[in-house]
């Protein structure tokens, strides 16, 4: 059994259809951007890194694509190491990285974690590499440059890339969504809180219970599968967005440190 912490690494704004497929033109949603802490049995992991301390390249990118609004927005201490080390958790403590999906605000802190395995599709690795030209998936805003190097260089013995089913430790199962981006997986962490989900196949508990796929998806049929198979295998489903997740865990505690 593990416990699961939501860090909330800051958030950005953004228009109603890219949340909600073919809906809600006029609103505006906020995203909290968010990664996962999952502790026990030997185990420091964690789904995403965060953005980089500098948010500069990467809201130049988002507020050329959507304007200033959707630039993200991070208070104090919300950088993803200071959080760590709020929580007393050292980098070189990490065990495992979990990349979903891979993109500036999960990749951008990959070389802070010396110790840590790298798990990511294999699927998303294989896109990654193979396409020249994506309208959704850019090269450089799935992974930058240096952390490309450090991934396939210093870090390479540490880099596993996950089937579609797959277990990361005994108690932490991952498998492929889709719906979102080709790296985009679903995590299965048996916790002391029940099984929890934690994906990026959708954005909020709206388009989970009403089954509405995100607006910036990929492939429907993916997004509806990955609804499904969510509500049948969860007790306690998260996305890595959903700003209700932070009023519903205002201390990011979704499920308590096994012996804490």
């Amino acid at each position: 059994m593990f416990g699961v912490r939501l860090l909330h690494l800051g958030d950005g704004d953004v228009p109603g259809p890219e949340v909600y497929w073919m809906s809600d033109w006029d609103q505006w949603y906020r995203l909290a951007f968010q990664a996962v802490l999952i502790q026990g049995e030997g185990v420091t992991a964690l789904i995403g890194t965060g953005p980089a301390e500098d948010l500069g390249p990467m809201n130049e990118q988002w507020a050329g694509f959507l304007g200033e609004r959707a630039a993200m927005r991070r208070e104090q201490g919300q950088w993803l190491p200071d959080q760590l080390a709020a929580h007393g958790v050292a980098l070189e403590e990490v065990t495992h990285v979990l990349l979903t999906p891979l993109q500036l605000y999960t990749t951008s802190n990959i070389p802070l974690f010396p110790n840590a395995r790298f798990c990511l599709t294999e699927r998303g690795w294989t896109h990654f590499h193979r396409t020249k030209r994506h309208p959704h998936d850019d090269r450089w805003s799935c992974l930058p440059p240096h952390v490309l190097s450090y991934l396939t260089h210093d870090a390479w013995d540490r880099v596993r890339l996950l089937a579609d089913e797959d277990e990361v430790v005994p108690g932490i199962r991952t498998w492929w969504t889709g719906s979102h981006h080709r790296a985009s997986m679903a995590v299965e962490i048996d916790s002391t809180a029940g099984v929890v989900t934690v994906t990026d196949a959708y954005f909020t508990r709206r388009n989970l219970d009403t089954d509405q796929p995100i607006g910036i998806c990929e492939n429907i049929y993916e997004a509806m599968a990955a609804h499904e198979r969510v509500r049948r295998v969860a007790d306690v489903p998260l996305t890595i967005y959903d700003a209700d997740q932070l009023i519903r865990y205002p201390d990011g505690v979704v499920a308590a440190v096994p012996g804490s």
